[in-house]
């Protein structure tokens, strides 16, 4: 059975929506590198071996498990936004494209 066209326009404006949200992430890590000079994993992060931009989109409470005190302070003042907050964001703003 063929999707309707609803499901692929749907499918469509999500990929979209992923796609700018990636972009915010990249930014996001970007600056806050340059704020840390680097320093984002804390040691329990580091003996892990963390990637660094899993912390920008992954769960808060994991996030917050392996950030630096300087990345902690960093989204203090800059937070972090998960997907589902983007979305309702674009939404809310009418950033979404028909």
């Amino acid at each position: 059975m063929a999707k309707s066209w609803f499901i692929g326009w749907a499918e469509a404006q999500r990929a979209e929506a992923r796609a700018r949200y990636r972009e915010l992430i990249a930014a996001a890590y970007l600056e806050a590198e340059e704020e840390t000079r680097g320093a984002m994993l804390n040691a329990r992060g580091v003996r892990g071996g963390i990637d660094t931009v899993s912390l920008f989109s992954g769960p808060e409470a994991r996030a917050y498990a392996y950030a630096s005190p300087e990345l902690i302070e960093h989204w203090a003042r800059r937070p972090r936004v998960t997907f589902a907050e983007y979305c309702a964001q674009t939404i809310q703003y009418g950033m979404v494209e028909s």
